[in-house]
This record gives structure tokens, C-alpha cells and sequence, in this order.
């Protein structure tokens, strides 16, 4: 047995069993004990981007890590996009990351570079100098620090840096396990003070485990008991909703808007959540959204058990039978005549499966989110750092994690040229994956912001680093080229028809709306 083998053994015992590979000449030796392991899946990207990303969708619905497998300081750099989306969802994740052994690494060959400089951008953990005989334990040392939820933003990202020689090596034996279990650090707020604090103007502020359904329901009776109000921050990493979940705000993306939904609130409660923000810097806007005069406290920090702290708050005020607002079913009016954006939202939602579950991106696939409401139970992965490119990837995680789900990649033109790759790997895996491209032929946002930032109009210059029209991109194309059945439409009669062939095909399939 060398290291590469007591290394994918020891994590397969201790339950992890998928891996993202994009590998190169150092990270044979992993490939090869892969290859004498059945049970552990590596499924094969032809982006790192779209590795990581998938990763990150993985752990999202599995709650547990998924492997990535990446090629030296390259390939990690072209993974770093969707790992930062990955750290600030907090989703645990392992990189194995080959690197040259030392002496090669002395001689500076041309893939040489500082990984660790790379990894630290993303990474809560880091371990560079494995041996042959260690390499086991210190990735099952990786998977226990991922597990551990981390303040802030740092994330549950670790990257271990294999010379080549510690996987070629000979080992001696594997690791014991460790379980995959999420670490969780206790709040130390007081209740009793809190709940004296809470009134008619106060909000509730709810992210990370704040989001889990326990949570939100607990937090939604607190409000409804207070008369106060209660919100989801605008980038959630994950939302399990439909039907019969309690009535939940969530914050909006524009600074000036979210001014206008804090206005009159002069005590916020932090439940997973971090102070309110502005996305970018603007000339006449502060950075800090939280009203003058508002205090802030926080219940639960995001590495703490916030659903535990919500319930036991929600004991405190005696709230357990209070009745929050629910949605309730909606059967929607099926829009007809020319595609706009909320009539393939409201087509998509009306459409879905039961349990299906929805990846967003930039671009127009947010609207799908509130008619969804009302339609069926679904679960929402969201943009969480916004790095462009996640959807797709992401959609592949998720369909790995959960195969019986329909999986939706809400993507919008530019967004899913990041990424494009990841079609690859939905049609070589069999994937149940939509593809859903939201095509104005441009970057829309980018439009939006130039205009935000004080800027009158949008020169000929200027409009040319938006557009996308210049060539065409025909992503039907670009699908059936990639092996996933391609279509392009433009009425809302046409999309209908294609979805519903789309949801009876055993593989993944990209629909191209043009608005």
C-alpha cells in the first residue's frame, strides 16, 4: 500500500466517497487508488471552476464533503472563483492538491508556484508537508477541520498539499475514522434579556443555520408573537421552502432598497447573520446599511447553533403556538405569446417536480424564487459570494447528492459561459439537470451598476464590454456539442412544451429562452 491508497481508503471508511478530479502528472497515484476503489466515485470536470463548484453543491444538499482533486497551483487558481462562493455558503469541503516533491520544487520546473499563497485565500486549513506514512491522518485531520464551523466568513475549506512522493511512497497503514458530524459551538446570549428587548420594531436577521427549517419556523413564531418582523439575508446559501413554510422577507440586493426595508426597525437580532452591508462601495451611499440609532445583538454567531438559540428563544417568550403567515398553494396563470423573464419563472415554478431543487447564479433565474413559493417544496442554492459561474457546477453537485431530484441550473448568458464545462460532466454522469439559460445577450448587471455608479449614459465603448451579441452565442449549440440535448425558444408555448419533454428525459437537457 503506498500513501495515495491508505489516503482514499481512510476517507472512503470515514464516509467520504465522491470526488471532483481535474488531475495532472502529480496526482496519478491518487487516480490509480481511486481506480482500486469502486465505491469511491470520481467523477471527471474539464474546468477546475466547475470541480470546486460542484463540491460546493455537494456539501450543500449532502451535508457532508466531497473531494476535489486538482492539479498543482494552477489548477487550484483556476478553482479559487467557486471556492470563494464555497466559503462564504460554509461548506466543508477537502482539496487534495498534488505538488512536486521537494527537491523538484528546489529547481523551480515550470508548473512551480506558491500554492500555499493560493490556498490561503480560501482555506480555514492548510497542511504542505505530508509523508508517505502521515498522508492518511492528515486527511482525515482535514475532513475533522472541515466539519468544524468557523466565525465569520473564513469558511470550511481545507487544502492539503501533496508532495508527489508522499502518494508514491509506501504506507503502513490507514487512519481511524472521524465522523462526519458539523462541530457546533454554543451561544452564550441571554435570553431573558433579549426577549425583554424584542418589540414591534424590532427584525430578526436570519442566516447560515438560521436558514434550516427548524429555525425559520422557530423564528417566524417569535415574530409573529413580538409583532415583529423577520428576514433572510440576500445571499443564503441554502433555503428549504414551498407551500406551508412560514412567510420569511428576505433582504434585497441594492443598498438604497435595503435602507428602505430597515427604515423604522431600531433593534436588529443577528441569528447567523452579520451586520447588514452594501454588496459594493457607491458615492452617496454608507457601507453600513443598519439604521442610525439601530442596535444590533447577536443571538447566535454563524459557527454556533442558531437553530438551537432561536428554539430556546422562542421558549423564553412561550411563542410555540404562535401561527405565522404560511404560503399557501397558487395555481399561477400560464403565461403565453412573447418569453420575459417572470414568464419562464412562473412557467418553471408551475412546472417543477416536487423536492426539486434550484441553483442560482447572476442573470435572471432569482425570479424563479418567489412564484416557487407557492408552487411546490423545493430547495433554493443561492449565489452566496458572487463569483459568476456557480449555477452550473453547482447543479452538478447537487445532482450526485440527491439523484432522485430534478435539479434546475437558472443561469444567465454570461454567467453560464464561465462555466460551461460543467454540461460535460451532467451528460458523461447521466445527470437529471435542466439547464435553464436566461439569454439577453448581455451583462445585464453590469449595465445596471454603470448606470448606479453616477454614469448618465453608456457609451459605444462602454456598451461593447457588456454585450454579448457580438458574435451570437448559440448555447443550444454549445449543449449538443457537450453531449446535452440543446434547444433554443422563444415564445412561451414552445418553452412549455420543451420543458415538459425536459422533465421526462432520463439525462440533462439546456433550454435557451431568448428575452
Amino acid at each position: 500500500m503506498n500513501g495515495a491508497r491508505s489516503l482514499i481508503q481512510s476517507l472512503l471508511n470515514a464516509g467520504v466517497d465522491v470526488c471532483f478530479a481535474n488531475p495532472g502528472t502529480s496526482e496519478m497515484h491518487l487516480v490509480q487508488a481511486m481506480d482500486a476503489e469502486p465505491a469511491f466515485r470520481g467523477v471527471l470536470c474539464l474546468f477546475e471552476g466547475v470541480c470546486t463548484g460542484a463540491a460546493d453543491g455537494y456539501a450543500r444538499i449532502a451535508g457532508k464533503p466531497a473531494v476535489t482533486l486538482l492539479h498543482l497551483g494552477p489548477g487550484l487558481g483556476n478553482g479559487i472563483a467557486n471556492l470563494h462562493n464555497a466559503r462564504r455558503a460554509a461548506s466543508p469541503i477537502i482539496n487534495l492538491v498534488g505538488n512536486h516533491t521537494r527537491d523538484h520544487e528546489a529547481l523551480d520546473a515550470p508548473l512551480t508556484s506558491d500554492i500555499v499563497t493560493l490556498a490561503q485565500n480560501v482555506s480555514s486549513w492548510i497542511k504542505t508537508d505530508s509523508t508517505a506514512e502521515s498522508l492518511a491522518a492528515d486527511g482525515l485531520a482535514a475532513l475533522g477541520a472541515v466539519m468544524q464551523k468557523a466565525p465569520g466568513s473564513k469558511g470550511q475549506i481545507a487544502t492539503l498539499i501533496m508532495p508527489a512522493d508522499a502518494c508514491w511512497g509506501p504506507a503502513s497503514r490507514m487512519a481511524p475514522n472521524v465522523p462526519i458530524t458539523p462541530v457546533t459551538a454554543k451561544t452564550n446570549a441571554d435570553f431573558a434579556q433579549i426577549a425583554a428587548r424584542l418589540t414591534a420594531s424590532s427584525l430578526i436577521l436570519l442566516d447560515k443555520d438560521g436558514l434550516l427549517p427548524a429555525a425559520r419556523e422557530a423564528a417566524a413564531k417569535i415574530a409573529k408573537h413580538v409583532g415583529c418582523r423577520v428576514a433572510l439575508t440576500a445571499f443564503p446559501a441554502r433555503i428549504d421552502s414551498g407551500p406551508g413554510s412560514p412567510v420569511v422577507e428576505r433582504l434585497p440586493y441594492f443598498p438604497e432598497q435595503v435602507q428602505k426595508a430597515l427604515h423604522g426597525v431600531d433593534y436588529i437580532l443577528l441569528a447567523g447573520a452579520e451586520e447588514p452591508v452594501s454588496f459594493f462601495a457607491y458615492p452617496e451611499t454608507p457601507s453600513k446599511l443598519t439604521p442610525v440609532g439601530c442596535d444590533l445583538q447577536v443571538l447566535a454567531a454563524g459557527h454556533e447553533d442558531v437553530a438551537g438559540a432561536l428554539q430556546a428563544l422562542m421558549t423564553t417568550l412561550n411563542a410555540g403556538s404562535a401561527a405565522p403567515d404560511r404560503y399557501e398553494t397558487a395555481v399561477l396563470d400560464m403565461p403565453t405569446g412573447k418569453l420575459s423573464t417572470r414568464a419562464v419563472a412562473t412557467l418553471i415554478a408551475q412546472k417543477m417536480p416536487e423536492g426539486s431543487i434550484l441553483c442560482g447564479d447572476s442573470g435572471g433565474g432569482a425570479a424563479v424564487l418567489q412564484p416557487a413559493q407557492q408552487s411546490k417544496a423545493h430547495t433554493w442554492l443561492n449565489l452566496t459570494g458572487g463569483s459568476i459561474g456557480q449555477g452550473g457546477p453547482v447543479a452538478v453537485g447537487a445532482a450526485l447528492a440527491a439523484p432522485d431530484a430534478q435539479v434546475f441550473a437558472l443561469l444567465g448568458d454570461g454567467a453560464a459561459m464561465y462555466t460551461i464545462q460543467a454540461l460535460w460532466t451532467q451528460a458523461r454522469e447521466g445527470l437529471a439537470v435542466i439547464t435553464i439559460i436566461f439569454n439577453n445577450q448581455r451583462y445585464g448587471i453590469l449595465e445596471t451598476e454603470y448606470l448606479r455608479l453616477g454614469v448618465n449614459e453608456i457609451g459605444q465603448h462602454a456598451g461593447a464590454l457588456f454585450a454579448l451579441s457580438e458574435p451570437n452565442i448559440h448555447f443550444a449549440d454549445l449543449a449538443s456539442s457537450l453531449g446535452v440535448v440543446g434547444h433554443r425558444v422563444d415564445s412561451c408555448e414552445v418553452f412549455q412544451t420543451v420543458l415538459d419533454e425536459a422533465l421526462q428525459r432520463n439525462g440533462p437537457t439546456l433550454i435557451e429562452v431568448m428575452l
